[in-house]
């Protein structure tokens, strides 16, 4: 039996990311959201209200409403994968929280990650990238803003361009 060597790990560069930023949720079909990146917050939260369990079809599942950036309503999602823990807020309470996975675009990078669905209407910011998501991914520049928005919209910018100039 032939052993393979080890292949070292080459470590992706890190990304500069700013204070805030406009993200994507396909699983939610959300899209240029108010982001705030806190790298005093371990965990990301999600604003959301009327979370709750519920029966679906036999089966228990996680129900909550996201409102969308236009304000047109709130919008039901059902998840069967989801958890609960204690999460300490920024007032430094502890409060139990549900927790889901799905996925994000922050520089054209689908990342999948944990939201704590919380009720953040009080707040500027609809969504809180904490640490954990950041980790081994970025680099916070806290003078800058809105990178991965700026980069998605000169992005679609060039391909426009390049579908009407004729070559």
């Amino acid at each position: 039996m032939k052993v393979r060597p080890k292949k070292a790990r080459v470590a992706k560069p890190k990304q500069i990311i700013g204070m805030t930023d406009l993200v994507d949720f396909p699983d939610l079909a959300l899209f240029d959201v108010q982001a705030k990146v806190d790298t005093g917050a371990y965990t990301s939260s999600l604003h959301c209200n009327d979370v709750q369990l519920v029966k679906v079809e036999g089966k228990i599942k996680l129900s909550f409403g996201v409102i969308d950036k236009t304000g047109e309503g709130t919008r039901r999602f059902y998840s069967d994968e989801f958890s609960q823990r204690m999460i300490r807020n920024s007032f430094g309470v502890a409060e139990k929280r549900y927790v889901i996975k799905t996925r994000i675009v922050l520089f054209g990078r689908i990342i999948r990650a944990e939201f704590t669905l919380a009720d953040r209407e009080q707040l500027k910011n609809p969504v809180l990238l904490g640490r954990k998501l950041l980790r081994n991914r970025f680099v916070v520049d806290v003078s800058q803003k809105n990178l991965s928005y700026t980069a998605k919209n000169n992005s679609r910018q060039k391909a426009t361009r390049a579908v009407i100039s004729p070559q």
